[in-house]
């Protein structure tokens, strides 16, 4: 790996240097290559091989259309779908305390489907594999120490002795980012003392190719549909509840998930292992400094209710990718501030807005006072039989 260090010192001058390697930082580095800028990607550790036969990945995403637009553009859709992908063209939510209930349809959005439940890893994998032949350079294994912003370029200090440099650096590098405490940028947010249990598990009636949710007092229970027919379960509980569940054999989780997925999908036949996420709002008070922008986990981590972190940060590589394109096809400087407040401005209003959305939901749908309970249950049917609101809801979560 240190010939290919050397290599990149003696070779042309980088444009943007991305840092973490993960679905959104892998994309970003794809997408900045193929748009013509010479990329390199530093990542800690390497993502583990994909295989078919491997069991699936306990961490999925669902994939909005936006991100499969993304995934098609950088040429790797296809190869994701042709593995292992569960389409859903129907979406269910209801309230566990008033059965009030939310239905989205592929069809009445005229398009096929509402999304994809994909494994992290997968597409991680994916991307990645696509990196060398779209002229990337790959870093691996990479840390950041520090960092030295001139007036044309920062200059990366690496863990092993190592630097290097470039016009713009890319922080992709998670929640911590420690290239946003070098940048000297703020969090705001807070700690929901929760955790998301995963796991996946047979059910006795089929999903149907939908996304089911249930609103709990404790948290959102999701049931996602998998390629293979089982459903992949995100259940955000609180941290002592969280630990309680995973401590059960497996014959209690089954009986306790099917109890609070309200038998939805029939009995609880089987579970894989489980694990668990703690929850986080955080919102980075900017997405820029100099020469610098965060995009991603980096610059912001919501709730995963709406099931749309990871579709906000590859709506943060798109707009990245346009708006530095659109500067330097016009002879401007792309890492010049005022090009990267564009970006920034745009890109955290749209995830604060859907950051604070869900944060509201979920506080929401923790009332358990009865006078609330049927407010919030009155209103949700209100705007079921809105179809022009509801329509806008299921396009905004589109993003197209």
């Amino acid at each position: 790996m240190s010939g290919s260090r050397h290599a990149l010192r003696r070779g042309p001058a980088l444009d943007v240097a991305v840092v973490g390697g993960g679905m959104v930082g892998a994309a970003a580095a794809l997408a900045l290559a193929r748009a013509g800028f010479a990329t390199a990607l530093l990542e800690a550790r390497a993502p583990q091989p994909w295989h078919a036969v491997d069991e699936v990945d306990l961490r999925v995403v669902g994939l909005a259309p936006s991100s499969v637009a993304l995934l098609h553009d950088l040429g790797v859709w296809t190869s994701i779908r042709e593995s292992r992908s569960g389409p859903y063209a129907h979406m269910h939510v209801w309230d566990g305390e008033n059965g009030a209930a939310l239905d989205f349809d592929a069809v009445d959005e005229g398009r096929d489907l509402l999304g994809h439940i994909v494994e992290n890893n997968l597409v991680q994998w994916a991307l990645w594999q696509a990196l060398e032949a779209a002229g990337v350079r790959r870093l691996c294994p990479a840390e950041v120490r520090g960092l030295d912003v001139r007036e044309d370029r920062v200059t990366l200090d690496l863990a092993d002795g190592e630097s290097l440099s470039a016009r713009l650096v890319v922080a992709a590098d998670g929640a911590a980012s420690p290239l946003r405490a070098m940048a000297g940028i703020a969090v705001h947010g807070r700690d929901y003392a929760q955790r998301a249990v995963v796991a996946h598990v047979v059910t006795e009636r089929p999903h149907e190719r939908t996304a089911w949710q249930r609103f709990l007092p404790d948290g959102p229970l999701a049931l996602l549909p998998l390629a293979d027919g089982r459903s992949s379960i995100v259940w955000s509980l609180p941290e002592a509840e969280a630990q309680r569940v995973l401590a059960l054999d497996d014959a209690a989780f089954m009986r306790e998930l099917g109890t609070a997925s309200d038998f939805r999908l029939g009995r609880i036949v089987s579970t894989t292992k489980r694990a668990a996420f703690p929850l986080r709002l955080q919102l980075a008070e900017t997405y820029q400094a100099e020469r610098l922008v965060l995009l991603g986990d980096a610059a912001h981590a919501v709730h995963p209710l709406a099931g749309q972190g990871v579709n906000l940060g590859l709506r943060d590589v798109t707009e990245l990718r346009d708006v530095l394109v659109a500067a330097r096809d016009a002879g401007r400087d792309f890492a010049a501030a005022h090009v990267l407040r564009r970006y920034a401005r745009r890109r955290r209003s749209a995830d604060t807005l859907d950051a604070r959305g869900f944060d509201a939901l979920a506080r929401i749908y923790a009332w358990q006072a009865p006078p609330l309970v049927a407010a919030r249950g009155l209103g949700v049917r209100l705007l079921d039989k809105l179809a022009p609101l509801k329509r806008r809801l299921a396009e905004h979560a589109s993003g197209l």
